[in-house]
């Protein structure tokens, strides 16, 4: 598994406590640090490293690949190919998880000018198209200063094309 964005790394030393060999990637060294000492003090298959996404280049196939609240930090065209790359590395029959923030979101202080993208409610899912869709979701819920985040969830697998 490849955890994209990872954070703090909480699904990553789950996934790993249930048998899973992960790589954890995020920006901040004191989070990959976290990460590395918690797997090896549970003996856990994961594994941290510092990382940009938007310069790190994923080099192996994986069977599932996520990006939680993560795509959305770039500007579009960049969005968008970090995400045709993500698809590009999971391997047939893996999955992707990806969530996102969309349009209807008014929280945005978390942003540069410029610098983000907001899909659109259903643009998610349709990036994942010729894929078997398991879940596509949007939620919202209240936020301070009476804005708003909305987000968007696919978890999609990865199918061969049906030979016609």
């Amino acid at each position: 598994m490849l955890d994209l964005g990872c954070g703090l790394g909480n699904l990553a030393l789950e996934a790993g406590r249930r048998g899973c060999d992960v790589l954890a990637v995020d920006a901040s060294p004191t989070a990959v640090e976290r990460i590395n000492r918690d797997a090896a003090a549970e003996c856990l298959q994961v594994r941290a490293k510092t990382g940009d996404f938007g310069d790190y280049e994923i080099r192996e196939n994986y069977d599932t690949v996520v990006s939680i609240g993560l795509l959305m930090f770039f500007p579009r065209e960049k969005t968008f190919s970090l995400l045709n790359d993500m698809q590009a590395r999971v391997e047939m029959d893996g999955c992707a998880i990806v969530n996102v923030l969309i349009e209807g979101t008014t929280f945005l202080e978390m942003f540069r000018e410029g610098h983000f993208t907001l899909f659109g409610r259903d643009e998610l899912a349709r990036q994942f198209a010729g894929w078997e869709i398991c879940l596509s979701r949007q939620d919202s819920f209240d936020v301070p200063d009476g804005t708003r985040k909305v987000f968007s969830t696919v978890i999609a697998r990865k199918t061969a094309p049906h030979l016609q």
